[in-house]
C-alpha cells in the first residue's frame, strides 16, 4: 500500500466499511486503492478509519472512495449514465453529496463527492486511469 506522507489532515476520515465481497473482488479493490493518486482535483489524500484497504479519501470535506459496493438502489436499465474518461457512472444527487458509482466493471466503485465541490467530476477524472488499469471493462 502506498504511503500517505503529507496528508492534508491528521484526523482520519471515518468511512463506512464495505460489506464483505468475494475474494477476487477484494483483491481488485486492494490493488485499486494501492494505485490511486495522492491527490484528486488538488485535494490531498487522507488517512481513513477503519483502514480496510478498500477505501480512500481526499480533502476536507472529504471526497470518499469505496470499492466493492453493491449496485446503486436507483440504477435501472433506463438510467442516464455519465461517461468520464471511458468509465460510465450512475450519479445519485443527495442534498449534501453526489454519489458516483461505476457501471459495467467487475467491481463497483463509489465516489462520494460533497455537493459543494466544484467541478463535481474532477475527482472521478483523476481516478479514471487507476480504475481502467486495475479493472478493465467487464
Amino acid at each position: 500500500m502506498l504511503g500517505l506522507a503529507g496528508c492534508g489532515s491528521s484526523t482520519p476520515v471515518a468511512v463506512s466499511p464495505v460489506p464483505s465481497s468475494a475474494p477476487a473482488a477484494q483483491d481488485v479493490c486492494r490493488r485499486l486503492v494501492g494505485a490511486l493518486p495522492n491527490k484528486v482535483d488538488d485535494l490531498p489524500r487522507r488517512h481513513i478509519s477503519p483502514e480496510q484497504g478498500t477505501t480512500a479519501a481526499w480533502g476536507n470535506p472529504p471526497v470518499v472512495l469505496r470499492c466493492g459496493v453493491g449496485k446503486p438502489a436507483g440504477l435501472t436499465p433506463t438510467s442516464v449514465l455519465a461517461g468520464v474518461n471511458g468509465i460510465y457512472w450512475f450519479i445519485d444527487d443527495q442534498p449534501d453529496v453526489r454519489i458516483w458509482t461505476t457501471v459495467g466493471r467487475r467491481v463497483n466503485v463509489e465516489m462520494r463527492i460533497p455537493s459543494k465541490h466544484d467541478p463535481p467530476q474532477g475527482p472521478v477524472v483523476d481516478i479514471a486511469a487507476a480504475i481502467t488499469a486495475i479493472d478493465p471493462k467487464a
